[in-house]
């Protein structure tokens, strides 16, 4: 199996080439390329935007042409991106969740193709707590994916859906994409509608670790329709994406995430994709001079995945 990590923290504009190189050494053959990196949640959440998507693609294609050169140069496919998030703003009205909509996401799955990459991991919208049911929130999401679709069917990328979490009052709950028998019913339904493999699902460890969702359970739901994984850790309580296995539950160091659960799911769906990390925020908890280790050390940890994986 393929290990990947976020090229957040790790890939600087002004010399992908170190930064690839650098992910290769440390033993990673794919990324994740972070296209949300270029248009911030902090500041969307503000109602801010920039203007790098006001780019023409043509200007976005030379802008990312050296990390393209790069990547493939240092021997890194880029497995799966993600679009920048979130993809509509509760209350961010409507000029905002309209440019997000006509401008930043069909500009990301122009990008995504044009880097050879085939899954971009989009959020669903957070609005069951406005609109009063998962139902009438899944609606919403589902009018952006099938704006979406034509054109990713054109372009041979499938969108992914991901396991969210929301927040109400002090209390972290179940957001978009938690129930995963729903997901693989809605998974197919799209796909059959355009005849072309347009959505798949990505199963981030870190959200279900949040809300309580059963590892194995989960993931055998969802199958085949598993396309690109987010692996990271945290303490049960908030989203810290930490590297697996740092954190326990008792003082029998029992990890605090059911790894053993994903390692099973994974084995019963054959899954055959990368194991890509989700961990950039970790790479600022080190020192500069061990960046190259803990990469390193999280490669390691990918490698002992797989292992059990495949045995």
């Amino acid at each position: 199996m393929k290990i990947g990590v976020q090229t957040k923290n790790v890939i600087e504009d002004r010399n992908p080439l170190e930064g690839f190189g650098l992910l290769r050494q440390a033993g990673f053959t794919c990324c994740d390329f972070s296209l949300n990196a270029y248009l911030l949640n902090s500041s969307l959440y503000r109602s801010e935007t920039n203007d790098f998507f006001d780019q023409s693609e043509h200007e976005l294609e030379a802008f990312f042409m050296p990390h393209k050169d790069a990547a493939k140069a240092a021997g890194i496919r880029i497995s799966q991106m993600h679009m920048p998030y979130p993809n509509y703003v509760p209350n961010g009205g409507d000029e905002l969740n309209n440019y997000l909509k006509t401008v930043v996401a069909p500009k990301s799955l122009k990008i995504c193709a044009f880097m050879d990459c085939r899954y971009i991991v989009i959020h669903g919208f957070k609005l069951a707590h406005y609109l009063g049911s998962e139902e009438a929130e899944w609606e919403k999401t589902l009018e952006f994916i099938e704006y979406l679709a034509p054109l990713a069917k054109a372009l041979g990328i499938t969108l992914c859906i991901e396991n969210i979490y929301t927040g109400i009052g002090s209390h972290i709950v179940e957001g978009p994409c938690c129930d995963a028998r729903k997901a693989a019913v809605r998974i197919d339904a799209i796909n059959e509608k355009y005849g072309a493999e347009v959505l798949g699902f990505c199963f981030d460890t870190g959200h279900a670790n949040l809300v309580g969702i059963d590892f194995e359970r989960f993931i055998t739901a969802l199958d085949y329709r598993l396309k690109v994984l987010h692996i990271h850790d945290n303490d049960g309580i908030s989203d810290l994406h930490q590297i697996p296995y740092t954190f326990t539950k008792t003082r029998e160091n029992l990890p605090s995430t059911d790894w053993n659960g994903f390692v099973r799911g994974l084995r019963k769906i054959q899954f055959d994709g990368v194991l890509s990390f989700e961990t950039a925020p970790v790479l600022t908890a080190f020192p500069e001079s061990m960046k190259r280790s803990v990469l390193a050390f999280i490669a390691d940890i990918g490698r002992s995945f797989a292992g059990a994986i495949e045995s």
